[in-house]
């Protein structure tokens, strides 16, 4: 099987960027455990896929390399429109779309495969956080980056994830194996109850918070197919409440923000990153005007502008309103998914289940973007301008909670928009059932087919 790399993922036969000048002339001395377990399963690692320089967007442009076009739009020859794959991990679905490997890997901190996969019609997987190992990633935000996978299929998206889903003990966020086994045990009792070729006793839950107003309506449409089709395969639509969900946004771009300005402080162009040497007559008496000038060129403007949000959130002025509060915010989320799912949440020291079920949800299931793939600035292959930048956060607006939750998320192509261009729904489930996420992503895989 042929695989892509994002960028920010170590390879040490290939340079790993992230798309950034400040690691233009880095190659890694070791491989990713990710890298590594795919190549002792026999995977061929064809190369690597461009990304929003260190995983930071939603639309592909902010890359040293340049954006990243959708390949759907290319199909006929020339588009009339050029439009984004999605971010931060565009590279890597633009590649499977395009048919140029197999499968690839990227990483998802707020919805940076999800995003990217429905806007080119593919299969998009963010894991479980902590099932699948960070180790040899180039972190953005610890708590929030999960390597993902991207896939035409789902089976071929569950063939790499059986690859890299093992315990490494490298990896301090990794989770442990006997709470892999304790939800291993909890989704198989479960499944065991639901219909070998359907959802026959499967319930799936529609949150009322994930229809804002930015949506726009065909997708709605697709949505309402979706679910009367999984109804057909003897699953149970039923509404559900997530309160919390309007804050997430807000709370993820505080964390994640926070997280970036500690993890970038390391690249001063002394000890890693591009190095920049000061102009004649530069005030040297401090070492914040040596970092100034390498950090200053080596960035882009979006990196820069989340390390200011974030430094300014972890202030001593700031820290409680803004960096507290979003952790509080958080915590709410997660409490909001526990109490909408049937199974316990394994992470709990008090989860426990006899195979019993609580009438709550097994999984949920919304649209993935709030529109189709959106056009790209122009021709001309530079970033948006300041006054797009919120547009542009907006899009990670249903994405995000699942990643706040650390929840496992799979978006899959669910037909076009009014447009003509790919929409995805996402299947989310409770932490560690993958496999059901997975299952369901199946069978509404094989409805699509079936309906095509």
């Amino acid at each position: 099987m042929t695989v892509a790399v994002k960028d920010n993922i170590c390879t040490k036969s290939l340079p790993t960027t992230c798309s950034s000048r400040m690691l233009e002339n880095f190659t890694s001395p070791f491989d990713a455990t990710v890298v590594s377990l795919l190549s002792e399963n026999g995977a061929a690692i064809v190369g690597k896929a461009n990304c929003d320089e260190f995983g930071m967007g939603s639309l592909n442009v902010y890359s040293v390399h340049g954006p990243v076009v959708n390949p759907f739009g290319l199909e006929g020859g020339p588009p009339e429109q050029r439009r984004s794959a999605g971010g931060s991990s565009g590279g890597s679905a633009a590649a499977v779309a395009a048919g140029l490997c197999d499968a690839a890997l990227g990483t998802d901190t707020g919805g940076s495969v999800r995003l990217p996969a429905s806007y080119c019609g593919v299969v998009g997987l963010k894991p479980s956080y902590g099932i699948v190992s960070r180790w040899g990633v180039v972190p953005f935000a610890d708590s929030l980056d999960c390597v993902g996978v991207v896939g035409k299929d789902v089976s071929t998206v569950g063939r790499i994830l059986n690859a890299i889903a093992k315990y490494d003990e490298r990896d301090r966020t990794a989770a442990p194996p006997h709470v892999r086994t304790k939800a291993r045990e909890m989704c198989a009792i479960r499944l065991g109850t639901v219909g070998a070729d359907g959802l026959n006793g499967l319930r799936i839950g529609v949150p009322q918070e994930y229809f804002p107003t930015e949506l726009q309506s065909s997708i709605v449409q697709s949505l309402t197919k979706v679910l009367d089709r999984l109804r057909g395969k003897g699953a149970t639509i039923m509404p559900v409440s997530l309160p919390s969900t309007p804050y997430a946004l807000s709370a993820y771009y505080v964390i994640s923000s926070a997280e970036a300005s500690s993890n970038l402080a390391r690249y001063d162009g002394i000890e890693y990153g591009l190095r920049v040497e000061p102009p004649p007559g530069a005030n040297l008496t401090k070492t914040a005007n040596v970092y100034a000038h390498s950090r200053s060129l080596g960035f882009g403007k979006e990196v820069q502008r989340r390390i200011l949000l974030g430094t300014y959130a972890l202030s001593a002025d700031a820290f409680e309103n803004y960096f507290l509060q979003a952790q509080r915010v958080r915590k709410l989320i997660k409490a909001d998914f526990d109490r909408v799912f049937g199974v316990p949440n394994p992470l709990r020291t008090y989860a426990s289940h006899d195979g019993a079920f609580s009438g709550g949800v097994d999984v949920i299931i919304h649209p993935s973007a709030i529109q189709t793939a959106p056009a790209l600035p122009g021709l001309e292959d530079t970033p948006p301008s300041d006054s797009s930048t919120l547009n542009a956060y907006v899009q990670d607006v249903l994405t995000v909670p699942a990643s706040l939750a650390g929840l496992p998320a799979l978006s899959v192509p669910a037909g076009m928009g009014s447009d003509g261009w790919p929409i995805g729904v996402s299947i989310v489930g409770q932490w560690g059932s993958d496999e059901m996420v997975r299952r369901v992503g199946e069978v509404l895989e094989s409805c699509e087919l079936e309906s095509a």
